[in-house]
């Protein structure tokens, strides 16, 4: 399932972030919700299949789980502003050559 909080991310974000087992059930709240929001803002992505996807949620969540993300948004726009329009261009419809209709 996409976006799914599999073990192998879980682990994979505790790597990042140097952090122990004990703290499982917090983190993965973390990462859920710095997905959530990264969608609202980017587009739908899959972290599982997505590397700059899951680097800005990675990102989101160590700002999250610092208490810092009141500074996310202005760090990390232009890469905010990357996916969303990656993904707006992905989604429109290409223009059809020799399209003689009249506008």
């Amino acid at each position: 399932m996409p976006n799914e909080i599999t073990p192998e991310l879980l682990v994979e974000f505790k790597d990042r972030m140097k952090l122990s087992d004990d703290e499982d059930a917090n983190l993965t709240r973390i990462l859920k919700g710095s997905i959530e929001d990264l969608i609202d803002m980017c587009g739908e992505y899959d972290v599982h299949t997505s590397e700059r996807f899951k680097t800005l949620v990675f990102e989101h969540g160590r700002y999250t789980y610092n208490d810092a993300l009141e500074f996310f948004d202005n760090n990390f726009q232009s890469k905010i502003t990357q996916l969303a329009v990656s993904k707006a261009l992905s989604v429109m419809p290409s223009t059809v050559e020799g399209d003689t209709s009249e506008t």
